[in-house]
């Protein structure tokens, strides 16, 4: 039999859960993930903290970490020779990576904290092992997570950041 590793995140998801109910910008994740299915999926991710000013996505970088907003703010921007482009500004109730986490291809563009920021992440292996064990609650983010690449891309000016 496989165990089921369990984080002790159960008890903080409330606060990501929150976030998203009150997030209703136009690429705000979709409602279509139930509390029940946080729930299971707070088994696979993990919380952390961003202090201001740190990275949390460097453009070019390979990684396929999928994050979740649940305090504070986020500043996009994409370095070119010639100068940095703020892309947007991103908030509690937000994703990020969902571009390098469904495509495999280097991130688009680097994500620096603005403010502190209480986020979370879940990798493409705990994904699959969430895709495994909890297919419905799999189905519901990527469902969700494709909605918000689509409203993305929908702006010219936000392609780009698609990280």
């Amino acid at each position: 039999m496989i165990a089921n590793p369990q984080f002790s995140n159960k008890q903080d998801i409330q606060g990501l859960i929150e976030a998203f109910v009150h997030n209703h910008g136009e690429d705000a994740l979709s409602r279509s993930v139930t509390p029940a299915q946080w729930e299971a999926l707070a088994n696979y991710m993990q919380p952390f903290t961003l202090a201001q000013s740190q990275v949390l996505i460097m453009q070019g970088s390979q990684d396929r970490t999928l994050y979740f907003v649940e305090s504070g703010s986020l500043s996009v921007h994409y370095e070119d020779a010639a100068d940095r482009i703020r892309l947007a500004i991103v908030g509690a109730g937000s994703v990020l990576g969902e571009g390098g986490f469904f495509s495999h291809m280097p991130r688009n563009a680097t994500v620096q904290a603005a403010t502190e920021c209480r986020m979370w992440s879940i990798t493409p292996m705990r994904f699959a092992e969430l895709s495994q064990r909890v297919p419905s609650a799999a189905l519901a983010l990527a469902m969700a997570l494709g909605a918000i690449v689509c409203k993305r891309m929908q702006d010219r000016r936000r392609r780009v950041a698609v990280t």
